[in-house]
């Protein structure tokens, strides 16, 4: 039996309160919510060491991964990242700022923009997902492979089920 946590004490907490309530769903999304944000402030300070934030990693990352010429245009790039034109137009100010990406005209439209990661992006990048992957197999060695396996699994479920009902 794994460890009682602070996530069993709200739901038997709610469980005394409200005896017909069912609050077993907040005993996965509020530890869901919980490691998404207890993760996501050490990926903040991982990346810290590169003079960005997840945002900025999220950014660089998707042209990376799109792989050479590492180049897209911001609106698929805000639409893989869920972002607003305006959020993702701040992010590509800072990171042009900082000489990780360039902006430039699309030669196939007139109107449209294309981000290509630099060179200099490109190693920051690299160096930062390594770093950042690091500390998310630090964390998840606190189960066995096969227990991984199987989360990444159900969370895919998961994923599906709430995407599939958000369409």
């Amino acid at each position: 039996m794994a460890q009682r946590d602070d996530v069993d004490g709200i739901v038997e907490q709610w469980q005394r309160e409200r005896p017909g309530m069912r609050p077993e769903p907040m005993a996965v999304f509020g530890r869901i919510y919980r490691i998404a944000r207890l993760v996501g402030d050490e990926q903040e300070r991982t990346y810290a060491r590169w003079s960005i934030g997840r945002g900025e990693f999220d950014v660089l990352a998707a042209l990376r991964r799109a792989g050479a010429p590492y180049t897209l245009a911001p609106k698929a790039l805000a639409a893989s990242l869920m972002l607003t034109s305006g959020g993702m137009t701040g992010r590509l100010d800072r990171l042009e700022r900082a000489g990780l990406v360039r902006r430039s005209p699309d030669p196939t439209d007139r109107r449209g923009l294309q981000v290509t990661l630099t060179e200099t992006g490109r190693t920051l990048v690299e160096e930062a997902a390594e770093a950042g992957l690091a500390v998310q197999r630090r964390l998840l060695d606190a189960l066995p492979p096969e227990d991984q396996e199987r989360l990444g699994d159900l969370l895919r479920t998961l994923l599906g089920a709430v995407t599939d009902r958000d369409r």
